[in-house]
């Protein structure tokens, strides 16, 4: 019998499934597979591959008591591979999209308000960001192409597109689908960036999609890069549409712009496991207030209803008893401008 399956301790006592270590002798169950861990991801570490090092302890992590002293070593030796691969000094990986097969998450109409203004300030946003659509593009193209090559991401989407056709026609349907797609598959690239598998999407009929994921991100930024990737990636697909209507006159990528928009910005409300939520764990105090005024500007200059929702939403973690002492300023920024992007593009008049 394998140790991993094992009933009974080397000291006698027997083990129910799930211990971590003896309740007696406090051996761990785990212990010869998290020294191979452990010396794999040293030696990994060495030889320059970071994510897959940094994948090795997360593996090791799960195998170990959060109260034992070797959890709290191994989770500051990945804390510290996260940060170098987040500062940068870490290249893209090559490796395979979904090694594994491994929980993320789960009609508009423009107010008169600002609605001009906010429409030339998302055309204009549009025209500055259209080199980085291509940009995007270019590099991601690849990215988004095998998720589509798994059968589940693939069955499952054309499920929720005869829903949506259904009910808006072929041409909406196919266009929320695939702004959905690119928002799941945001969260993707960010959990391969820090090495951890994840799935393909899968969608839910009427609900949107979720992300499978083997290991957990270990810290507050981790989970802010994470959580705020889906809105990211949403905003570029919402700004693809926009700027195909402003060249093409074509209503309907208008109306998928806008649509996206408003579903980007409801996951941006800080609550629950919305990806809003995660980025603000990474904000003190100060910061979710600071964070709190630009949701009611937003608010106030769009006079869009949803924003209430997010203010509100806003509030519950602002007075959570814990929070961190220092805000992440990169995750600060990325909230802000990605809430105040998607506000402009639904400010776009739809044509009817």
């Amino acid at each position: 019998m394998s140790e991993a399956h094992a009933a009974r301790c080397p000291c006698g006592t027997d083990l129910a499934p799930g211990f971590l270590s003896c309740p007696v002798c406090h051996r761990l169950v785990h212990s010869e597979r998290l020294s191979v861990l452990a010396s794999e991801a040293g030696r990994l570490e060495s030889g320059g591959d970071v994510r897959a090092a940094l994948a090795r302890l997360r593996e090791a992590l799960d195998l170990l008591p959060p109260a034992a002293k070797q959890h709290q070593q191994l989770q500051k030796r990945a804390a510290r591979l996260s940060d170098l691969i987040d500062s940068g000094q870490v290249p893209p990986s090559d490796s395979t999209l979904f090694p594994v097969d491994a929980t993320h998450e789960a009609a508009h109409s423009p107010k008169p308000l600002f609605r001009a203004g906010a429409a030339a300030g998302a055309l204009g946003l549009i025209a500055w960001k259209f080199k980085f659509i291509l940009v995007f593009l270019a590099t991601k193209a690849k990215l988004l192409f095998l998720g589509l090559t798994k059968a589940t991401t693939l069955f499952s989407m054309l499920l929720s597109l005869g829903l949506y056709w259904s009910l808006w026609g072929w041409r909406f349907a196919l266009g929320l689908v695939l702004s959905i797609y690119v928002h799941e598959m945001g969260h993707v690239a960010a959990l391969r960036h820090f090495g951890i598998p994840a799935s393909a999407p899968m969608f839910l009929p009427g609900l949107g999609a979720v992300v499978r994921m083997k290991a957990y991100p270990q810290t507050v930024r981790e989970d802010a890069r994470v959580g705020l990737a889906g809105p990211i990636w949403g905003l570029g697909a919402a700004l693809a549409c926009a700027a195909v209507y402003a060249a093409t006159d074509l209503a309907i990528f208008a109306a998928i712009a806008s649509v996206g928009a408003w579903i980007n910005l409801f996951n941006l409300i800080p609550i629950w496991q919305l990806d809003g939520a995660r980025g603000f764990r990474a904000l003190s105090r100060q910061g979710r207030w600071a964070a709190l005024a630009v949701i009611a500007a937003c608010g106030l200059a769009t006079q869009d209803g949803l924003f209430i929702l997010i203010g509100l939403g806003a509030l519950v973690p602002i007075f959570a008893r814990e929070t961190p002492a220092e805000s992440d300023r990169r995750t600060f920024v990325e909230y802000c401008g990605v809430l105040v992007a998607l506000a402009a593009l639904m400010q776009l008049p739809v044509p009817t």
